[in-house]
């Protein structure tokens, strides 16, 4: 571990929700939560402010739930395009502190304050400026957690809210951080969790104290890396500011407006999320070598499954029946789906060497990739809506999804050691 390394992770605090407040004067002295679209079936709490908070209202509980615990909340609609702007002025003031700053979502960040801060206290002065530059410049506040790495700076931020500084230091880190519970950890989800309480394993000391093979036995090298953020050895750097990461997988997923009840249900939503899938790696010159499905069903329940292609693909045929097969394959359809996704991982570039063998067709590929571009063109040309798979025009309320196709992109992980 670097003895000089300083990192802040700074969060701010119910950021939705504030700005809101902020541009919404008259909604400040209510309880109020940021939420998505019900008629779409999006209707989620995507952000609280302190008063909701209070109230026991979480961020990702249904609207209908929200409003039993309290039938006054004020529910307003999210504004990206706001919010972005404001996670934009944010950045204008961490860098004036430093060039390192890496981002953890649109109010969430890492930042490298090593070269400015001789100690932990030093870090600490930084972080209560920044703090009081933004609630004083900008109306809002954060959180910030100060430690020696990226993992015990995030978990500090995590600690003391709203509007406060945390210290993790090498020297008490195992007195502050030991006694929590594990899936305060990054990377520790309910999933991990349930399964280290089997193992008779539920606070980060306990999980810094277990055998590494066990870990690994449970979870194969993640259970490695897990051991070693208990233990605070996270060797990540924080990227530069124009570092950009490249892309490990693209994918979509799509809550239906009614749940998917049969499987030509599912066969047309992934078509539909296919096509955008293949489109957009086509876009990035890009090809999956795996193709990973998601599944949310009508209760919430949520699992996903994977499979390898034959060989790597930016066509929405090969992606689509490489879902459905991992589909018929690998799980068991026996309720109403809410939700499903559809994503291409393991990427390649479009022109990397191939191994092939004899009853390859190559003609064959050549010719479906000419479609695919010629399909493009005219999308390109006349609207994503000009042409369309017959397998997706029987319900076209189930199968639409907004013509941009700029769904989710996943890069690469916070931390490059992992």
């Amino acid at each position: 571990m670097e003895a000089n390394k300083l990192i802040l992770h700074s969060d701010l605090n119910n950021f939705y929700a504030s700005v809101e407040c902020l541009y919404r004067p008259e909604i400040r002295k209510f309880p109020v939560a940021v939420c998505g679209d019900p008629e779409l079936r999006h209707g989620i709490v995507l952000a609280k402010n302190q008063k909701a908070k209070v109230l026991g209202i979480k961020t990702g509980e249904v609207i209908h739930s929200a409003k039993n615990k309290y039938p006054d909340l004020v529910i307003v609609p999210p504004d990206m395009t706001l919010y972005n702007k404001f996670s934009r002025w944010v950045h204008e003031i961490y860098e004036e502190y430093s060039d390192f700053i890496q981002d953890y979502g649109c109010d969430e960040a890492w930042i490298d304050v090593s070269d400015i801060a001789r100690d932990e206290q030093d870090a600490k002065i930084i972080a209560d400026e920044i703090r009081n530059r933004i609630k004083e410049e900008l109306c809002v506040t954060c959180s910030i957690g100060v430690s020696f790495c990226k993992i015990f700076s995030k978990l500090a931020s995590d600690m003391k809210k709203p509007n406060a500084t945390t210290v993790i230091s090498r020297d008490n880190y195992k007195e502050l951080v030991w006694n929590m519970p594990a899936d305060n950890l990054l990377f520790v989800n309910r999933g991990t969790m349930r399964i280290l309480q089997a193992a008779k394993i539920n606070t980060i000391g306990e999980l810094a104290a277990a055998p590494v093979e066990l870990l690994e036995k449970l979870f194969g090298k993640v259970g490695r890396y897990i051991h070693k953020y208990a233990n605070g050895d996270d060797n990540s750097s924080v990227a530069h500011k124009d570092y950009i990461e490249p892309v490990k997988s693209i994918g979509n997923n799509e809550t239906t407006y009614r749940d998917m009840i049969n499987i030509d249900d599912v066969w047309r939503v992934i078509y539909m999320l296919s096509e955008s899938v293949a489109l957009r790696l086509r876009q990035q010159r890009m090809k999956c070598r795996t193709v990973k499905i998601y599944i949310r069903e009508f209760d919430l329940q949520f699992c996903d499954r994977q499979g390898k292609l034959e060989k790597p693909s930016y066509l929405a045929k090969d992606i689509a029946d490489k879902a459905i097969d991992i589909f018929h394959t690998r799980y068991k359809f026996t309720k109403p789906l809410r939700t499903l996704g559809v994503r291409g991982c393991d990427l390649v570039p479009d022109d990397i060497g191939i191994q092939t063998n004899l009853f390859d067709d190559f003609e064959q590929d050549e010719k479906r990739e000419a479609l695919e571009q010629a399909i493009d063109n005219i999308r390109y040309r006349f609207g994503c809506d000009s042409i369309h798979r017959g397998v997706v025009l029987m319900d076209r309320k189930l199968t639409h999804i907004p013509s941009d196709y700029n769904r989710s992109s996943y890069r690469v992980g916070s931390f490059n050691n992992a």
